[in-house]
């Protein structure tokens, strides 16, 4: 991979390597959210889809998500035209925002540990899913 490649090349021309690497792990995307109807504002739960490895913060059938979990959105440069729904850390936000990688960034820090140790994994900090419930009973389920 060549060095600082998200610099250089549109993420349209990035290879399937590059695209993944990209992403930082921080799981915040895989979270429950609802948007204020008000606002628009995303609101992000506490509720993990049930597919995120809530010790790595990884997609546990990354290959098979949008398969298993219809309401998984796979991102593409197609889907990033919208990308208010990702955190604002988001590399692939940032980059389709013209902004550049937030510096604890993996790709900066050569450090995948980096992202938790500055504080922007939900490693810890996240619920996962009741079985059977549906995503805003698993949300009420966990405020009572």
């Amino acid at each position: 991979m060549s060095e600082r490649f998200w610099e250089t090349t549109p993420l349209a021309a990035l290879t399937p390597e590059q695209w993944e690497a990209l992403c930082d792990g921080c799981g915040k995307c895989c979270l429950e959210k609802f948007e204020d109807e008000d606002t628009g504002q995303i609101v992000y739960s506490r509720v993990a889809c049930a597919l995120l490895n809530l010790k790595t913060c990884r997609c546990q059938e990354y290959a098979a998500r949008a398969t298993l979990m219809p309401d998984c959105i796979t991102l593409t440069t197609e889907t990033l035209r919208d990308a208010a729904w990702l955190p604002e850390t988001c590399a692939y936000r940032r980059l389709t925002e013209g902004k550049s990688l937030p510096p604890w960034h993996p790709l900066l820090t050569g450090d995948p540990r980096s992202v938790g140790d500055a504080g922007h994994s939900v490693r810890g900090r996240v619920l996962a899913p009741r079985p059977g419930l549906n995503p805003l009973m698993n949300l009420i389920d966990w405020i009572r």
